[in-house]
């Protein structure tokens, strides 16, 4: 690697955080070039000749030239939060993995809340990260969704349409289909292209429609299989390639 690259760049692709991380520590001061401190965002370097420092930590282009990502799937449990730490001293859905992956440094691919469970990616590949998050790449995340309340033609079209949550956010069409319904009872499938903190749970609170249970089965081309909650495993090459192609990092 030769040519210039950006910095947050750099430093997500050697594993040390996600690119907005990376701008939040450059914006802090905590980056050094060449032994001068930096915080100019959008800045690019040549790791092949500029000694990148993270707070005292030298970041070698080795860890960038020489890097293998570590790709992990698992089935999230309920009461069971997405982040490396918790305030609260909840359970983390890092602490589920083995102590050789824990040290690893992997992050979660968005998130899923306490009560949510399904699908999630963790890993150490902070571009397919941010592609995979970034709503300009609209990457389609699919849900199961177990409501009470009276299903209507009038919501699956209000909810097909883009609606607009109570709070005053425009939300991106949702794709809906009825898996089973009964009387006061239905599963749902939901496709959705958007990161909205709790959408689902806010899209049926506005319709009157009571979330029993929400459970993530596919992220882009990614399966959740017959995984069980609390269980994960290594995604397969071929798993990877498709998920890299579906946010342009692959032709």
């Amino acid at each position: 690697m030769s040519s210039l690259i950006r910095l947050n760049k750099f430093l997500a692709r050697a594993g040390v955080c996600s690119r907005r991380k990376a701008d939040e520590l450059i914006a802090r001061g905590q980056v050094q070039i060449n032994g001068q401190v930096t915080t100019e965002l959008g800045q690019k370097i040549d790791p092949a000749r500029d000694k990148v420092i993270v707070a005292g930590k030298i970041i070698s282009p080795d860890q960038v030239l020489n890097k293998k990502f570590t790709y992990v799937l698992m089935n999230k449990p309920i009461q069971v939060v997405t982040t490396l730490k918790d305030p609260q001293g909840r359970k983390t859905i890092v602490s589920l993995l083995p102590r050789s992956l824990q040290k690893q440094r992997l992050f979660p691919v968005g998130r899923l809340d306490y009560y949510s469970q399904g699908l999630i990616i963790l890993t150490d590949d902070g571009e397919l990260t941010l592609r995979m998050t970034h709503p300009r790449w609209e990457h389609p995340k699919t849900y199961e969704v177990l409501v009470r309340g009276k299903i209507t033609a009038h919501k699956l079209d209000t909810m097909s349409k883009g609606m607009v949550l109570r709070e005053g956010e425009k939300l991106a069409p949702v794709k809906v289909k009825i898996i089973w319904q009964k009387p006061e009872l239905a599963l749902l499938r939901m496709t959705l292209i958007q990161g909205v903190n709790r959408q689902i749970r806010r899209m049926c609170r506005d319709l009157d429609l009571t979330v029993l249970k929400l459970e993530r089965t596919h992220q882009g081309p990614v399966s959740l299989g017959s995984l069980k909650p609390g269980q994960w495993r290594y995604l397969h090459p071929k798993e990877i390639k498709a998920l890299r192609k579906s946010v342009g990092l692959l032709s």
